[in-house]
């Protein structure tokens, strides 16, 4: 477990050291099969790559994640990118924070930055494009004029394609103490949370509501990953979809309060969840944004169906 030591003071001017975006992730499954039919029923670009799977959205050439096969389900590792003047300044950061440096994964050839966070998950600070928007991604309400049909018939319903990764949710041991490494490490910000119960963080140079969140369980492991698409017809399309590759297991339509994103969840066949997302908050560069202690009840969703009995549920840990 990485230790922390000393403190470095939040910086509110142009010069801020933080992350700006969630590059990339990886992690396991029992049987990528499985895995390239679920991903590519979703709507992202699957590619066979190696020995794993590259998920890219299509149009875009980024790898948002890579999955590998193993034993079990199981989160590798997070890759945050950060601009490429901060490279120094986030090594003495560590230094002084006494924060372990690595060797990257055996077989990996990466420039950039290795740890482990308190969870012991392998973490990357890499110099990389920023992948986070710049600006709110306004949902696009479809409409029609007076005496023309506004729905397409079935047949011609077009497939829903996320645009990009919007972000992750992983189980944590203690949501206070990734909320304080996450900070002091990385540079993000808290924007909302409920107690030690749940956590989202936000990236200082423009991001959405959350790049990162956490949600208390006995140990690590994802329990969400979220794909911006452009609007609630596209989540709508996008739950039909998957139903109709009896993928229909899930949560949604709904929307939440901290972030007030539209949503649906799919249950994926290893027990996590993948989130259609659409019209979330969107935190500017250099805003003081005041982050709140909100009650359960606002943790969860403003409207919606009743979640599944098993929704928090971390399944990972089954396999450690």
């Amino acid at each position: 477990m990485t230790a922390l030591r000393g403190y470095v003071e939040r910086s509110a001017s142009d010069d801020v050291l933080g992350v700006h975006s969630l590059d990339s992730f990886t992690f396991s499954v029992p049987d990528l099969s499985e895995a390239e039919a679920f991903h590519k029923s979703f709507g992202l670009d699957v590619q066979q790559v190696g020995n794993g799977l590259a998920l890219r959205t299509f149009g875009h050439a980024q790898t948002w994640c890579t999955i590998v096969e193993a034993n079990h389900k199981a989160l590798g590792y997070l890759s945050f990118g950060m601009f490429e003047h901060d490279m120094e300044r986030f090594a003495r950061r560590l230094d002084e924070l006494g924060v372990k440096r690595l060797d990257p994964p055996y077989g990996l050839e990466s420039n950039g930055i290795w740890f482990r966070d308190p969870d012991g998950i392998l973490v990357e600070l890499k110099v990389a494009a920023k992948s986070s928007p710049d600006a709110k991604a306004h949902g696009q309400f479809q409409s029609s004029a007076p005496g023309v049909a506004g729905a397409p018939s079935r047949k011609q319903a077009r497939m829903t394609r996320p645009n990009r990764l919007s972000h992750v949710l992983l189980f944590t041991a203690d949501v206070d103490r990734a909320v304080m490494f996450y900070e002091r490490v990385l540079g993000l910000a808290l924007s909302d949370r409920t107690g030690n119960e749940i956590a989202f963080l936000h990236g200082k140079h423009g991001s959405d509501h959350h790049l990162v969140a956490f949600v208390k369980s006995t140990g690590p492991g994802i329990h969400h990953t979220s794909w911006e698409v452009d609007s609630l017809n596209d989540i709508g399309l996008g739950a039909m979809q998957m139903a109709d590759k009896g993928f229909s297991r899930g949560w949604g339509l709904g929307r939440h309060v901290l972030g007030s994103n539209y949503f649906h969840y799919v249950r994926d066949p290893w027990g996590s969840y993948t989130e259609y997302s659409c019209d979330m908050d969107f935190i500017p560069k250099d805003m003081d944004w005041q982050a709140g202690d909100h009650d359960a009840e606002d943790a969860f969703y403003i409207w919606g169906p009743t979640p599944p009995e098993d929704f928090g549920v971390n399944h990972e840990l089954a396999g450690r």
